[in-house]
């Protein structure tokens, strides 16, 4: 059972988010909150896996909440709702620590698939944010520093294999099924990557390959619009 919390400021939305959880077997909703400190508060009473959070809220924002969160020894994993696609909550949202970013407006089986997909350990952005997000960074996002450079050369071939394939938006399974091996060796080379790179997960790793020259927005892995 995958528990979740729902963080909104506005009680119709805050109930609609909670009945349709609520409604699927395995998913539970544990508690619900108004604002982003009454979020930490039951976050760190509940201990649940997801932690839907909005943005803009009354008092501290879902960024600060999120921040905080994620900054905790075995953090739930946190998926931002908004009403805002702009570009500059994506990247806070990414910086703050969030494994999601949805808009209000997706479908309920895109929400409940964010939420599977983030208990999992995965990251999932909605389509079109993860399309200009990554045309963003390939344009002239922020160089990156000595140490990320550094890392990206003490990774394998075959982690380095992986890490392109992974920047395209492949789930871990069609991973496997391209490299011709199994999911758990898969997760292996994934879980290896992603420490000697330094970032906390698939989304993170997406950028940097991006910003480190990798992969380009041109090329094969750019035509995915997903990320989960």
């Amino acid at each position: 059972m995958i528990r979740v919390l729902v963080v909104e400021d506005q009680p119709v939305l805050r109930a609609g988010f909670a009945a349709i959880v609520d409604a699927e077997p395995d998913l539970e909703v544990v508690g619900v909150a108004g604002d982003g400190a009454a979020g930490v508060a039951q976050a760190e009473a509940l201990a649940p896996d997801v932690v839907l959070m909005d943005i803009r809220m009354p008092g501290m924002d879902g960024l600060t909440a999120t921040r905080l969160l994620t900054g905790r020894p075995s953090p739930p994993a946190v998926v931002v709702l908004t009403t805002f696609d702009l570009d500059a909550y994506v990247y806070e949202a990414l910086r703050a620590g969030a494994s999601g970013y949805l808009l209000k407006d997706a479908e309920p089986d895109e929400l409940l698939a964010a939420i599977r997909v983030v208990a999992g350990g995965e990251a999932m952005l909605a389509p079109p944010i993860t399309r200009r997000m990554i045309a963003t960074f390939a344009a002239g996002g922020p160089p990156p520093g000595p140490e990320a450079s550094e890392a990206l050369a003490m990774l394998t071939s075959r982690e380095r294999e992986v890490f392109v394939l992974l920047a395209s938006g492949m789930s871990n399974a069609e991973l496997a099924d391209q490299l011709g091996v199994g999911v758990g060796t898969v997760k292996t080379h994934v879980n290896a990557l992603l420490t000697k790179l330094g970032v906390r997960d698939r989304v993170q790793a997406t950028i940097l390959a991006y910003d480190l020259g990798v992969v380009r927005p041109n090329s094969s892995s750019s035509r995915r619009g997903g990320g989960s």
